[in-house]
Order: structure tokens, then C-alpha cells, then sequence
């Protein structure tokens, strides 16, 4: 043992592979005022940023965070090229926030991958592996099941009879692809997540309840991703299709036929009912419900904790519950806010009205 110490990290970001404040300036076009010699080790905001960190200012109303911060080196607006404030080394962009959007790939940490087939992994005999796949431990791959070329399945994950990954699919741990489930190039699917299964249908009958045979598939486009414990279920009688580059947050339920469209936003705990429609670029708020066979149009966007209950047109905004245009749900609820306040002096007038007729007896 040396005895040397190290300064525990601040920010995001391995502090394997430092960058100078000229490296920064010239990947983001910006321009370098102060010492370009500075290493940035991660990022972090400015009120717990080091000197090895990089952070942003973006906006005058951090202007106190950045009068004390101890960044190392800032990314700063434009308009805010002249704020007083103790980092000494700033690199003025037009738009801070795109600027370290495309440096934080040089800061991620990268979880380690082992090469192969872990030795307690379960792979059937008929499964066909292209090149580069990785299997962690205890994974489970059924009979003939595709796995594309440098497929990712992590520890404890499953993967159903007869379906087929594209290529670079990660599977986190403990995720399952139910039998016959279709995933794209590069899907990801997080920890616990699970695809494919059969939905919430059942038909009473005089004997008891039936569930009904679910005979579609579940078909996840390229680029697809979703989040921790999150389920998708396979199609009934119609497919269920999550369409190309959309991206689903942890814990949504999203049923039976449903059609999701390309590059929508499905935040956490919203619940999609049976053979709902998202047309492309909508996007769904956190604890949203959306009802059954309605369809939700292109860029429309329903807001968190919304209760759908009819089509929302292309492009609109919606909220509330029910659900009705963003804009008519604010003036309800300022309305309400309105009557709230006429209900104490109606209340005393009531008050006063029944006391003189009481006091008016015979």
C-alpha cells in the first residue's frame, strides 16, 4: 500500500478518462476563456461540482450557485458570458445544455461484459447465436430461439421458445421475452421487464370464467426501450406492436393490441388499455390511463394522471380527468377555484336567512 489518497468523486462520470477544458472547447465549438490545461475527470451540477468536474450555466436564475461553485470548468450560455462567479475556466456555447448532451458519452461508466456463454446459463440445443452474444449467469434461452449478432442477456433473464433478437439487444437482468416474441435491432429491455406475455382476457360463462387463447404476437421494433418492470402483452387476435425508436418508462402496463407508433414517450405507471392506438411522436404522461380502442393522434400529448376516455385529435394537448383539451381543463379548475371563493359568504347568507325566518315563528 502507497498510503496515497484519493479525493472521493463528485460528479457523474468514471474518472478514468480525463479531458482538458481546450478538448471540451473544441468538441462543442465553444469559446475557451481561462486556463485550457484544466482536467475534467465527470460532470455535476454547480452546487456539488469539484475542480475536475464540468457543469453548466444555462440560465441567470443559478447565478448564486454560480457565484460559489468549484467547477472546474463551466459550459455557459452566451448571453451569461460576463457572470460574476468564482470557476475562472468557462467555455461560452449558444446552447449549454445541447453542448453536454454530446460530451456525457465520454463520461459514462461502462459496465463490464464478459465474453461467451456464462457455464450456468441454460441454452437450448436449437438455439441460433450470431456472432459476439454474451449470456450471463443463470439466463434461461428456450428451443429456437434467434439471437442476433452481439446480443446482450443478462443474469437470470429469459428468453422464451421461438423468439428472435435482433442484433445488439440487451436484455437486463431478470428480464423475460415470453415465447414467440419478436424484438428488433437494439431493443433494450430493463430489469424485470416483460414482453410478450398473454393479456388480461378472460369471458364469463355459466360454468365459470375462460380466459381467451391469445394467438398474436408481440412485435417490438428497432430501437425500442423499456423501462424496469414494465409489461407488454402479447395480441389476442391482432398483434401488439411498439413501434421503432419509442421509449416506454418503468412501470407502465400496456395491454392487448395495442399499436404504439414511432418515437413516443410512455412515462412511468401509465396504463394502456386493450387495442388502444398511439400514432407516432405522441406522448403519454406519468399515471396516465387510457382506456380501450381509442386513439391517441400524431404529437398529441396526454398529461400525467390523466383519465382518457375518448380519441385525442393529432397534436393536441390534454389533461385532467376526464381528459378534455389542456386549455378548457385550466379554465374548469380555475372556475372551481372561483366558486370555492363565493361559498363562505353564500354560507353566511344561508345563515342568516334561516335565523330570521327561525326567529319569525308564530
Amino acid at each position: 500500500m502507497s498510503g496515497e489518497t484519493h479525493a472521493p468523486q463528485t460528479g457523474g462520470g468514471d474518472g478514468q478518462t480525463p479531458i482538458t477544458a481546450a478538448d471540451v472547447a473544441a468538441q462543442v465549438g465553444g469559446r475557451l476563456v481561462g486556463d485550457p490545461t484544466v482536467l475534467v475527470r465527470g460532470v455535476a451540477p454547480l452546487d456539488r461540482a469539484g475542480p475536475h468536474d464540468l457543469s453548466i450555466l444555462s440560465h441567470r436564475r443559478y447565478g448564486g450557485w454560480f457565484a460559489e461553485s468549484r467547477a472546474g470548468v463551466v459550459l455557459v450560455a452566451l448571453e451569461l458570458a460576463d457572470q460574476p462567479g468564482r470557476p475562472a475556466t468557462r467555455i461560452v456555447v449558444e446552447r449549454p445544455m445541447d453542448a453536454l448532451l454530446g460530451l456525457l458519452g465520454h463520461f459514462q461508466r461502462t459496465e463490464p461484459r464478459a465474453a461467451g456463454v456464462h457455464p450456468t446459463a441454460v441454452i437450448a440445443p436449437t438455439v441460433r447465436m450470431g456472432a459476439g452474444v454474451t449470456v450471463d449467469a443463470h439466463a434461461v434461452v428456450g428451443d429456437g430461439v434467434v439471437l442476433g449478432d452481439r446480443c446482450w442477456i443478462g443474469a437470470g433473464a429469459t428468453v422464451g421458445a421461438g423468439s428472435s433478437l435482433g442484433a445488439d439487444v440487451r436484455l437486463h437482468p431478470h428480464a423475460v421475452v415470453y415465447p414467440f416474441t419478436e424484438l428488433g435491432d437494439r431493443v433494450v429491455l430493463h430489469a424485470g421487464a416483460q414482453v410478450g406475455r398473454e393479456g388480461f382476457g378472460f369471458v364469463p360463462r355459466p360454468t365459470g370464467v375462460v380466459r381467451i387463447p391469445h394467438v398474436g404476437r408481440c412485435v417490438l421494433e428497432h430501437d425500442v426501450e423499456v423501462g424496469a418492470n414494465s409489461c407488454v402483452d402479447r395480441g389476442s387476435v391482432d398483434d401488439t406492436v411498439i413501434g421503432a425508436g419509442t421509449k416506454i418508462d418503468n412501470l407502465v402496463q400496456i395491454a392487448h393490441n395495442v399499436r404504439i407508433g414511432r418515437f413516443c414517450f410512455i412515462a412511468a405507471q401509465a396504463g394502456l388499455a386493450g387495442s388502444t392506438r398511439i400514432e407516432d411522436g405522441a406522448q403519454v404522461g406519468g399515471q396516465a390511463g387510457l382506456g380501450g380502442h381509442l386513439t391517441i393522434g400524431v404529437k398529441a400529448s396526454v398529461a400525467a394522471q390523466s383519465g382518457v376516455f375518448g380519441d385525442v385529435p393529432a397534436g393536441e394537448v390534454w389533461s385532467g380527468y376526464p381528459a378534455r383539451p389542456h386549455k378548457e381543463q385550466l379554465r374548469t379548475q380555475a372556475a372551481l377555484v372561483r366558486l370555492a371563493r363565493l361559498v363562505k359568504p353564500l354560507e353566511r347568507l344561508l345563515g342568516r336567512t334561516d335565523a330570521s325566518v327561525e326567529g319569525a315563528g308564530p
